[in-house]
């Protein structure tokens, strides 16, 4: 064998048989198939075997099987990002014509892609109030297909009653959809309660640290599985295997970040729900967050995110002045890493409410809660004297 060829030839050298705790991350494109009546293209890897890296690799579907075994899924398939996600959901279930809901209070670039994408595809998506339960089934329409759930909501915080939401659709034949980021897939069993499709960013939680960009699509059944495959393959969904390494070492160390995110959390969100200059903690293990009731029953803990309002005292200037005054948290947009974030929404819209530029999402990170405290407390004190 020439030289050249030596270099080509995929043959391994050297022994297979090392066993490691870390799965191995596997890069490729091409599958070598045994032999041509091998050959397949089908994007159900994991029960056929592989064929092309589009749909996966080892480590992928490693990813995918420990996400659906967490959350009791038939399924879950990897996505490049939370709003890929949503528009594999919006894409399965869809078509022009159809009419969607979605509560106010989702994911902001959710709500862009209904009233973008989606609409220029003849598909109406109607936003409804994320507290509305049961009565839910006065919007579905005939040709309703999808509703979406938020719960706690994006920024505001409300915790829906998914239950009742649930039942009113599947009454009607319609499926339901969870964006269930905050609670990491874990401390909100969308299964139990028959959801049929529940989404991650796992950029946020799983993920943890801030540096990887993924998202998944757990499905409940065989049905919600073979409506979600096919667009699935359709719109080309390629993860990277290096970020699905990352994604499993994130899940090793998850439970003891939520239960010190949760910890954390609680003790700041408490500090400021008694501060002078704070009129209203949004986080929904406070007994004063819309659905709070509903968080105590369906959920089993809190997680890191929540915001607050300033006092109609201050002004949307102070409210920057305050974020721009602190030193531990850092100002972003994200959440779920190990760094504590702060953001002022000037400009949100919830119907019925003006916020007038006063409320501050914050993100808890790892921290200790006491340096981060004295970190909003001077913060507050540098915007009250300016």
């Amino acid at each position: 064998m020439d030289w050249r060829t030596k270099l080509l030839n995929p043959a391994p050298l050297a022994r297979r048989d090392y066993a490691s705790l870390a799965t191995p991350v596997y890069r490729g494109s091409t599958v070598v198939f045994e032999n041509q009546a091998a050959v397949n293209d089908d994007w159900q890897q994991a029960e056929k075997g592989y064929s092309y890296g589009l749909y996966g690799t080892p480590t992928s579907l490693e990813l995918s099987a420990r996400l659906a075994q967490l959350e009791d899924a038939r399924h879950s398939f990897i996505v490049p990002g939370g709003q890929s996600a949503i528009a594999l959901v919006y894409m399965a279930y869809c078509k022009t014509g159809s009419h969607a809901l979605v509560p106010y209070s989702a994911y902001g670039p959710n709500k862009e892609m209904a009233e973008g994408l989606l609409r220029g595809f003849g598909v109406e998506v109607e936003a409804y109030d994320p507290l509305i339960g049961s009565d839910i089934s006065s919007l579905i329409r005939e040709n309703t297909t999808l509703i979406w759930c938020e719960s706690p909501g994006s920024v505001t915080m409300e915790v829906q009653d998914i239950p009742a939401i649930v039942k009113a659709a599947h009454t009607k034949g319609v499926s339901v959809a969870l964006d269930n980021t905050y609670a990491a897939g874990v401390l909100f069993d969308a299964f139990a309660f028959d959801v049929d499709v529940s989404i991650q960013a796992l950029t946020k939680y799983v993920g943890g640290h801030s540096d990887i960009l993924l998202g998944s699509v757990s499905v409940r059944d065989e049905v919600a599985y073979s409506a979600m495959g096919p667009i699935y393959r359709q719109l080309g969904l390629a993860v990277s295997p290096d970020d699905c390494s990352l994604a499993l070492r994130g899940l090793q160390t998850l439970a003891i970040r939520l239960d010190h995110l949760e910890k954390s959390t609680l003790q700041i969100a408490n500090w400021l729900a008694n501060n002078e200059h704070v009129e209203k903690v949004l986080h929904p293990a406070l007994p004063d967050c819309p659905g709070h009731e509903l968080w105590k029953r369906d959920f089993t803990g809190s997680a890191s995110v929540f915001s607050f309002m300033f006092k109609d005292n201050w002004s949307a200037k102070q409210a920057e002045a305050f974020v721009d005054a602190l030193e531990h948290f850092k100002i972003g947009l994200s959440w779920g890493g190990v760094t504590s974030l702060a953001v002022v929404y000037p400009d949100l819209v919830r119907p019925g409410k003006d916020f007038k530029g006063r409320l501050v999402r914050l993100n808890i990170g790892l921290e200790t809660p006491d340096d981060l405290i004295k970190d909003l407390a001077s913060a507050i004190q540098k915007a009250t004297a300016g």
